[in-house]
């Protein structure tokens, strides 16, 4: 049975990370998802419109999504792979590279990002009709 991990903050969740959660899941049978905490978010300056369990209620509702846990820190990562023993880490395209130091562990793999789509647009575009 091979284990699949990724995360994020998935805040308005939208069509973009239901793409990212299937192929993630079609990857392995079990997804398994580190959601940012609002803590973790707040220490990289990033603000959610939903709250963390208001976010976790959104995901738990993802047909793709088996498992759910906290992300606190950047640290962590490793320590989740050999708790949950991950056989492949998926991640935004976006983030290329970054992880690969975690090849040790599992197989790290960078998935496309869906074009045209993400929380920051949309929140720009939400941010704009306010102001009209």
């Amino acid at each position: 049975m091979k284990k699949v991990l990724t995360y994020g903050t998935y805040d308005l969740l939208h069509y973009g990370h239901m793409e990212l959660l299937r192929r993630a899941k079609e990857l392995g049978d079990t997804l398994y998802v580190g959601l940012s905490t609002d803590e973790f978010n707040s220490s990289k300056n990033k603000v959610s419109y939903f709250n963390f369990e208001q976010r976790k209620q959104m995901l738990k509702g993802v047909k793709y999504v088996d498992f759910i846990f906290e992300e606190n820190d950047w640290e962590q990562k490793a320590r989740d792979i050999e708790q949950y023993d991950i056989d492949i880490l998926v991640m935004g395209s976006d983030w290329e590279g970054k992880f690969d130091y975690l090849s040790g562990l599992c197989e790290v793999i960078y998935l496309p990002r869906t074009e045209g789509v993400s929380s920051t647009k949309i929140k720009e575009i939400l941010q704009a009709d306010q102001n009209d």
